[in-house]
Formats: structure tokens, C-alpha cells, sequence
């Protein structure tokens, strides 16, 4: 018997355990076909979610540092142990390619096992004091966490926050996209109560907007840590501002590559291949814009359509392809309407442009201006623009006109001077001879401007984003006082 057989948690909230609800449909993006169904949240179930949270994250905090990491550690095992079933989840619920599924199980095992140690860690720090006295600065459990994450990397983007947040002693209320509510929800809650997790520590909420708000909105919750749109975002942080939680954004982005005049053509050309075109576009950290010297322009150009053409496109479950489908019409809609547009404003396609249903081609769009819509906004699809620039300068002008600051690449034949481009150009990443789409369990990610502020992964990252400062003193005996 699977570890995610649907007969537990078809059309139930899990809160420890599985309770009815109101249940969706699970569908296949690559073909329609309905996968099976499950549960849905209405306010009134985080309402009760989040009071049992407050009680069981004080226990949970309660057991000790030891006792999260074992927890958390048997989380990874279970996810290796699991591995293929959960990676077909995400091939089949989020239109994911094979490769791109093992990517999320695999950095899953990570998550949990950077968590493990974070528990662990150090947690303050002794400070001088001019009395005779203790002095401690530590780091207590924040309370309850809710964590909102998207439907384009389900796993990963929704254990990289519930993973560190539990470890540090906090209760997690969990709304996924509901389009990928299977991997990016019921897998974690599967893998955490097979780990033992304590009941109620948890909560899985999968729901609409109004379940994204109730999740901000609880007066237990004191963080929120929401990855997804700019324009959400915005929203997400003002509400959790108006009750003082304090909140992580991790939004959009419309990434720059910039290919400098020693570069190598071939090379430069792969990364921004897989920049553009990994998991359709459907990528925050996408290469969205491709700035290349103008003396290796029209090569680039040449090697990336080449890259773009020979790209399989189709059903990651049935067939070995490159590119599965976008998410749903609306998405696939919306990339073709950019494409239209660019060509419309002048801009020229060199290879793809076209899709069937959800598949749209690898697409490559030449003579980008700043005027161009594909160019000037976040796609999420599978669409490179490229650009040429005459001098370091103009390349460093062209990669700071954005209003989002996720991630940078550069590649050159000198990485001391891909380093000094990359110090001029606001961004939460900077990879020099690489592409833009890079993510490590122990490294801090997030972004600046329109991306977002805060950061999650790593040690120092995960404990500002979920903990709360708190200075203790101890003296041996009270001291005396004037009054």
C-alpha cells in the first residue's frame, strides 16, 4: 500500500488526522483526466486549525530541541523511501517533467534534513553586562506559522518553509495551491504523521483566497511566509502588517541574464536554455530577459533557437520530454497573449511561438526593446527575450531596469569581472557563469524591490524568519533598589 493511496485522505482536511470536508477535483493538466479528489478549506476550518495550533505548538516546543530533529530526520527518510510514488504526484498534478519531479523529491530530503539540524543548532548568543549578572540573547519559537504556497514547484516551495518552521518549535497551518494540493499538501502531511509529528501541530488548508486570508488573519499566527505573485504578495503583506505578524515574501521576478563579450557562445547559450525553459517557464527565478553583447548577439540568438527547437514538449507521465504543460488555460491564455503582443510591438520570433492546448512551444523572441510586454513583465512561461547591449554599462542599466530584484546570472571568460557587474545591479542572487533558477537547502533565498524581502534556507535565514529575539538575565540573588 502507497504511502499517498487516496482512501485516507480523498476529500478530508488533515489536522492531525484526516477529517471530511468539502472536496475538488484533482486533474491532470497534460490530459484532463480527473486523478482522484481532495479536501477543501473554508474559513471556518482554519478558524478551529489555528486554536489547535496555539495549544499543540506550545507542547511541540515543549519536547525539545532533539525530539523535532528525530521527527524530522525520519521526514527525509521517508520521503527517499517514497521518492517515486510522490515524484509521480508531482509529474501528473503540477504538469512536471521527470527530471523536475526528482528536483523537488530530492531537495524535499534536503529541506527536512537542514531542518533536522537546524534544531539543533545554536540558538544565542552570552552578552556583557555592566550588572552581575546572566545575560542571554535567544531565539524562542515564534508560535504558529502559516505557510501559503504555490501551485509551480509544490513540494519543494511548501517543505522548504513547513520544514524549518517545525524544527524551530512552531505549529504550521499549510494552505497549497489547490491545483497541486496532493504533492505541495497531503504528501507532506502523509510523510509527517508516518514520522511522528505530534497531532495538531500541522494543518494542511488547501482553499481559496478568502483560506488565504483566514490564514493571515488568526490571532494565533504570528508569521507568514507566502510565495507566490508580486500582486499577491502586496496584498499578503499589508493584511499581515494590519495585525503586526510579521511576514517572508518570496514573489515574482524577471531575471537577467547578461552574456559579456568574452563569453563563450555555446555555453551561454545552455544556460539560458534551461533559464527560460525549465518546467515551461513556470519558474519565479526564470531567465526572463537575455542581454548579450552585441558582438555575440547573433550567434546566441542562432545557438538558444537551436536549443528552443530541439526541446521535446508533451506528457512527462507517458512520454520522456523536456516540457510539460502550463498550469491551467488561464496560464497558457495569458503566455500567448504576451507573445502577440511583443511581435505586435515589434519584436520577432526566431523559434517556437506556438502551442497546442496547455503545451506551448519553447518560444525565442529577438529585437526585445523596453517596450516589449514579454520583455518588460514576469511571463511564466516558456519565452526568452534577448537584446543586444554595446558596453558594460549599458548591460549593467539594462539588467537593473526592473522593478523585481530575485536573481542575477552573468556569464563571462572573467568571473572577477562578472562579480563587479553583478555589485551594480540590485538582486537577492547573483550567479556568475550560471543561469538564473538555482536553489539550495542551506542557502538564504529570496529577493529585494518587487520580489519580495525576507528570506528562508540556512541556518541564520530560517531562524530570523521564524523565531523571535528574547533577552534573559539571572543574578544570583535580587539586587537592591533605591525605593
Amino acid at each position: 500500500m502507497g504511502l499517498l493511496d487516496g482512501a485516507e485522505w480523498a476529500g478530508r482536511l488533515f489536522t492531525g488526522e484526516w477529517v471530511p470536508s468539502g472536496a475538488r477535483p484533482v486533474v491532470e493538466p497534460a490530459t484532463g483526466e480527473r486523478l482522484g479528489e481532495v479536501g477543501v478549506a473554508e474559513v471556518g476550518d482554519v478558524a478551529r486549525a489555528g486554536d489547535v495550533a496555539a495549544g499543540a505548538g506550545r507542547v511541540w516546543a515543549g519536547l525539545g530541541a532533539f525530539e523535532r530533529a528525530s521527527v524530522l530526520r525520519r521526514a527525509a527518510a521517508l520521503f527517499e523511501e517514497h521518492s517515486d510514488e510522490i515524484a509521480g504526484w508531482v509529474v501528473r498534478e503540477a504538469g512536471s517533467t521527470r527530471f523536475k519531479a526528482g528536483v523537488e523529491v530530492s531537495a524535499a530530503v534536503a529541506e527536512c534534513l537542514e531542518a533536522a539540524a537546524l534544531a539543533t543548532a545554536p540558538h544565542g548568543e552570552l552578552l556583557h553586562s555592566p550588572a552581575p549578572r546572566l545575560s542571554v540573547r535567544r531565539r524562542v519559537p515564534s508560535g504558529v506559522v502559516s505557510v501559503i504556497s504555490p501551485f509551480n514547484f509544490p513540494l519543494v516551495l511548501a517543505i522548504r518553509s513547513v520544514a524549518p518552521a517545525l524544527a524551530l518549535g512552531n505549529a504550521v497551518l499549510l494552505k497549497p495551491d489547490p491545483r497541486t494540493a496532493v504533492s505541495g499538501g497531503v504528501a507532506l502531511a502523509r510523510v509527517l504523521q508516518e514520522a511522528g509529528l505530534p497531532e495538531g501541530v500541522l494543518h494542511v488548508l488547501p482553499g481559496g483566497r478568502e483560506v488565504g486570508e483566514a490564514v493571515v488573519d488568526h490571532p494565533a499566527v504570528r508569521v507568514v511566509s507566502f510565495t507566490g505573485s508580486t500582486a499577491a504578495g502586496r496584498e499578503v503583506g499589508a493584511r499581515a502588517a494590519r495585525a503586526l505578524t510579521r511576514s517572508v515574501l518570496e514573489l515574482g521576478g524577471n531575471s537577467a541574464l547578461v552574456v559579456l563579450a568574452d563569453a563563450d557562445p555555446a555555453q551561454a547559450a545552455a544556460c539560458g536554455a534551461f533559464g527560460s525553459f525549465v518546467h515551461a517557464g513556470q519558474v519565479c527565478m526564470a531567465v526572463g530577459r537575455h542581454l548579450v553583447h552585441e558582438s555575440r548577439y547573433d550567434e546566441y540568438v542562432e545557438l538558444l533557437a537551436g536549443r528552443a527547437e530541439a526541446l521535446r514538449v508533451g506528457d512527462g507521465h507517458r512520454d520522456e520530454v523536456d516540457l510539460g504543460p502550463l498550469i491551467d488555460a488561464r496560464q497558457a491564455d495569458r503566455v500567448a497573449d504576451l507573445v502577440s503582443r511583443s511581435v505586435a510591438s515589434g519584436a520577432r520570433v526566431v523559434a517556437g511561438g506556438g502551442r497546442d492546448g496547455l503545451f506551448h512551444r519553447p518560444t525565442v523572441l529577438a529585437g526585445c526593446a523596453d517596450s516589449t510586454p514579454a520583455y518588460r513583465e514576469e511571463v511564466f512561461g516558456p519565452v526568452a527575450c534577448v537584446r543586444p547591449f554595446r558596453d558594460v554599462a549599458e548591460a549593467v542599466r539594462l539588467a537593473a531596469d526592473s522593478e523585481h530584484g530575485l536573481s542575477l546570472g552573468v556569464v563571462t571568460g572573467d568571473v572577477a569581472a562578472g562579480l563587479a557587474l553583478a555589485d551594480l545591479v540590485p538582486s537577492g542572487a547573483v550567479h556568475v557563469n550560471d543561469q538564473t533558477f538555482n536553489d539550495d537547502a542551506n542557502a538564504p533565498f529570496g529577493g529585494v524591490g518587487a520580489s519580495g524581502f525576507g528570506r528562508v534556507g540556512g541556518v541564520a535565514a530560517n531562524s530570523e524568519a521564524f523565531t523571535e529575539t528574547q533577552w534573559v538575565t539571572a543574578r544570583r540573588t535580587a539586587p537592591g533598589f533605591p525605593f
